[in-house]
């Protein structure tokens, strides 16, 4: 197995469940420097009939993120760069992003990608349903397009029952605040039974902290001292 496998693998088990990795120890290391920021474009954005609350969360989520800083400060966290972009913009059941997630090392083979359907729950609420779909390495780099996953439609989608994160707005902090429901998302990875993920949004960084945990409630993958900060490198 050549380097560039063995790197991949590892972030691929390192992988958490809803938004972006946990800390899982160094089985890799970034040679990306500090002015290599992802690219980013998509298609004009249209007018939607969604709240001004649900607009602000699909804003705030949406661009390019990068764990750069974080990775200099702690060695235990690795730099990964994260694209959220827009899809099926005419449709009006709510927000659809794709997410395209990488090792910066190796930024054109994203080991998760996603796609998350926002929708808004009561007046101060929110959900962002996590969906999978088939052959997903077909549309790596499809965070650049003019119109991203424009050939698949929700049909084509398989939803990850349980694994949604729900948010809600915290004026004082400025920021979506919220996780995953109890041991709602299911997991087996690395001997886990279940997953959950907390995260922390705000117009310049997405705070997650991901985490898989046995029957026990035992810890078994997953950051121990914090989430994984992603500082905000573009804008939609």
């Amino acid at each position: 197995m050549n380097t560039m496998t063995t790197k991949l693998l590892a972030a691929i088990l390192c992988a958490g469940t809803i938004l972006p990795i946990a800390s899982c120890g160094q089985w890799w290391k970034s040679d990306t420097r500090k002015d290599e920021k992802p690219a980013y474009k998509h298609a004009a954005r249209k007018i939607r009939s969604h709240s001004i609350g649900l607009m602000r969360f699909e804003q705030f989520l949406t661009g390019s993120f990068s764990s750069y800083a974080q990775s200099q400060r702690d060695p235990e966290f690795y730099e990964i760069v994260l694209h959220m972009v827009p899809i099926w913009e005419d449709r009006d059941d709510g927000p659809w992003l794709y997410v395209e997630q990488a090792a910066a090392s190796n930024a054109s083979q994203p080991y998760r990608q996603r796609v998350y359907h926002l929708e808004q729950i009561d007046k101060n609420s929110y959900s962002s349903s996590v969906y999978s779909f088939e052959n997903p390495e077909r549309f790596a780099g499809a965070y650049m397009d003019e119109m991203p996953l424009a050939e698949l439609t929700p049909e084509d989608l398989s939803i990850r029952v349980g694994c949604a994160i729900v948010v809600s707005w915290d004026e004082d902090q400025r920021a979506f605040v919220g996780s995953t429901n109890g041991r709602d998302c299911q997991s087996d990875l690395r001997g886990a039974s279940y997953a959950t993920s907390e995260v922390l949004l705000r117009k310049d960084r997405l705070v997650t902290w991901d985490r898989g945990y046995d029957a026990n409630g035992e810890q078994v993958w997953g950051a121990v001292k914090g989430g994984y900060v992603f500082d905000r490198v573009s804008m939609p």
